[in-house]
């Protein structure tokens, strides 16, 4: 079956609909430091669900998962744990030329369009 990677602006989408939904989360809590509770709940989001699911929350909704790049088969928790830390330094805004972003190179995953969801 041929993958499509997912586009630029799905994968924005798909993060700003997590950050948001933590955002939230943060808030019902009462956390003090806020800006540093929504990335310890966005981090421990996107690396439960994308771990159990291949995709977070907000992949899910906009139907991209995230697959091994070599084979695109399920990619291991401790890739997983490494792109999401990735991410939480906001490394998805480099992109490399084949246009994954630097945490996906780095992890050898990419996001792709699930037509099955």
């Amino acid at each position: 079956m041929r993958m499509e990677k997912a586009g630029a602006g799905r994968r924005f989408l798909a993060i700003f609909i997590d950050w948001t939904m933590c955002g939230i989360v943060a808030n019902l809590i009462g956390f003090q430091s806020r800006q540093l509770s929504v990335l310890v709940i966005f981090f421990i989001e996107v690396s439960i669900l994308t771990t159990l699911q291949q995709a977070s929350a907000g992949q899910r909704i906009l139907r991209l998962r995230v697959v091994d790049f070599t084979n695109h088969g399920v990619v291991p928790p401790q890739k997983i744990l490494l792109r999401t830390f990735l991410i939480c330094l906001v490394l998805p805004a480099i992109f490399t030329r084949d246009g994954r972003g630097l945490h996906d190179w780095i992890a050898n995953s990419i996001v792709v369009r699930n037509p099955r969801v």
